[in-house]
């Protein structure tokens, strides 16, 4: 009898939530996601210090200032991780833009320009890249205009379905909706240890999304991310994507518990659902009537920042 990751990859292509290459050989996904929290946890293992030392190399031109070198070597760092996966994955891996650019469009397309630069200096085809953008106002924004450049994106830090639905009409090519965080939310605020799967908010968020962008026919993709149980995943089967940490590929790989596709297109064309086009005032009003998605989104920001912070502390006196 087919494990259960066996049987979820199936009816879902499987991404590896990690920046640890020997876990993404071993569980052989589609795709491999990245942000910094991950990049940083990998750039401090010893067995990646060649990537570390390679990108301060790059980096290390003395004409330039400090912090022009310091951003230049996390650039770098970014995609030697990202072009070290691809080695790895048959199909794209998703590199983060500096989360400090999340409220600055201008920014965040230049950005994510120069991302793309570097992959394709080293023979690496955009269309193999995902560049990931927190789902602000400006974010889905640079995504819209980077799209119709030709550079795809994945909108991430996703909470709410006001996100995703901007998202899908900016022409983003996928949303990563944080599962596991918006239940860490309502089991702190309702004081609870406990939801069942079925009933889990973060589940049932990205199940009426994907039923949203299939039932009007958006091309977007739905990427269910930021797990905390196997039971979660269980529960998304069938969704376009789902990104996994290692810990939970493992524990998918064995268990044999059989499963079934809960998402399907035909289920979402028959249901009746409203459409809505959000501007940016309607947006910001929905996003703000979202107590949930407003502080995880700004946690998220927070927490990915910090990290990028402790990378260039890291590297700094080495510059």
């Amino acid at each position: 009898m087919k494990n259960t990751l066996e049987q979820l990859k199936e009816y879902t292509r499987v991404v590896a939530d990690t920046g640890d290459f020997e876990s993404i050989e071993r569980y052989k996904p589609v795709d491999a996601t990245t942000n910094p929290s991950l990049i940083f946890a990998s750039a401090t293992d010893e067995k990646y210090s060649h990537l570390v030392e390679e990108a301060i190399q790059y980096a290390r031109k003395p004409a330039h200032s400090l912090q022009h070198r310091i951003q230049s070597c996390l650039d770098r760092l970014s995609v030697n991780f990202g072009m070290e996966i691809l080695k790895i994955v048959p199909g794209r891996v998703s590199t983060e833009v500096d989360a400090r650019l999340s409220f600055d469009m201008t920014g965040t397309i230049n950005k994510a320009r120069q991302l793309i630069e570097l992959y394709e200096q080293n023979g690496i085809p955009r269309e193999r890249i995902l560049i990931k953008i927190a789902a602000t106002w400006e974010g889905i924004q640079a995504a819209s205009i980077l799209e119709n450049e030709g550079i795809r994106t994945n909108l991430t830090l996703l909470f709410s379905k006001v996100q995703a639905i901007a998202s899908a009409e900016a022409g983003a090519q996928l949303i990563s909706p944080f599962v596991g965080r918006i239940l860490d939310w309502h089991k702190a605020n309702r004081k609870v240890d406990y939801i069942p799967p079925a009933e889990d908010p973060g589940v049932l968020s990205v199940t009426e999304i994907f039923h949203y962008y299939k039932h009007f026919g958006y091309a977007t993709e739905v990427m269910g991310a930021s797990f905390r149980n196997t039971g979660e995943i269980i529960e998304l089967a069938g969704c376009d994507l789902l990104t996994i940490a290692p810990s939970l590929l493992a524990e998918l790989e064995t268990m044999t518990q059989p499963i079934s596709p809960k998402l399907n297109v035909e289920e979402s064309k028959r249901l009746k659902i409203n459409k809505i086009l959000p501007d940016e005032k309607m947006f910001r009003w929905l996003l703000n009537e979202d107590a949930m998605a407003t502080e995880k989104l700004a946690e998220g920001i927070r927490k990915f920042a910090a990290d990028l912070i402790r990378l260039e502390q890291m590297i700094a006196p080495k510059l």
